[in-house]
């Protein structure tokens, strides 16, 4: 008697197992079998303008939603059915990694130390650190030109504005702000001269503020924008990847660049080569 009720017992922690593995303790779904369901959750931007912003009436709009939208089409899954989730830089490592998106396309550079957590298809643009001026400055032509105690705004904790400092103008006074869009109201009411991050995030601001704002100067560093996805999912990488070069070859990739940064009178750049590291 008490062998048989610990077989009934082991019995039912088996079935305790099998059940808690079905409800969600078993291995993660990758993109692709997301895909394959009909949805997707995707990671972009929500205050980027010309890039990943969401509008007031509830919408999303610019070059990386279009990116996000097609290549989920080639995935199989229908604008409506995608899911935009807000993803700031310094979360999205550990969305990725927790499972709460499929994949995020938000200016997220390629780099090694991301590459241990996450992997990346791309890339899908270049961008590189440049300036935002009022549209009738001539003085400043590139990072060379704030010399003279000119002040420079960008977002606190970040590279781009020390990287003027140190190695191009060493007396330029440094303004830090919480968002990129602060320092963009600081240039317009003139608290500072210029503001600096990634070329096309610019670009994007200066698109909003059409003959006000305009990015000068070649830009001086390179900042490879990828798709962000769960390590090892090599499946979906590859897809991502077959997307991003279908949507430059067909002429959808120059089409949405023109589409949403392209107000900005900023050139549209040669297409990226995908890694297919």
């Amino acid at each position: 008697m008490r062998i048989n009720r610990s077989i009934r017992v082991g019995i039912g922690v088996m079935a305790l197992a099998v059940v808690a593995s079905a409800c969600g303790g078993g291995e993660e779904k990758s993109a692709s079998q997301s895909a394959s369901e009909g949805k997707l959750t995707v990671g972009i931007k929500y205050d980027q303008p010309g890039l990943g912003l969401r509008n007031p009436d509830g919408s999303f709009s610019g070059f990386d939603v279009e990116v996000a939208e097609y290549i989920a089409g080639k995935l199989g899954v229908a604008p409506e059915n995608i899911v935009f989730k807000e993803s700031p830089s310094a979360q999205r490592e550990t969305l990725i990694q927790n499972g709460e998106v499929d994949y995020i396309v938000a200016t997220y550079s390629i780099t090694d130390a991301r590459k241990e957590k996450v992997d990346f298809a791309g890339p899908y643009f270049i961008a590189g650190q440049s300036l935002l001026v009022k549209s009738d400055n001539t003085d400043i032509t590139g990072p060379e030109s704030l010399n003279g105690g000119k002040k420079l705004c960008s977002v606190t904790g970040s590279t781009p504005a020390q990287k003027v400092k140190d190695q191009y103008a060493k007396d330029v006074q440094l303004q830090e702000f919480d968002t990129y869009s602060a320092c963009v109201e600081a240039l317009r009411n003139g608290a500072v001269d210029a503001v600096t991050t990634d070329d096309i995030i610019l670009a994007g601001y200066a698109a909003q503020y059409p003959g006000e704002l305009k990015v000068v100067g070649a830009p001086f560093t390179e900042e490879r924008y990828g798709v962000g996805l769960a390590k090892g999912d090599d499946e979906t990488r590859a897809k991502i990847n077959d997307a991003i070069e279908a949507m430059i070859a067909d002429g959808s990739w120059a089409r949405a660049f023109n589409e949403t940064v392209g107000a900005s009178g900023y050139p549209i750049p040669a297409p990226p080569t995908v890694d297919r590291y």
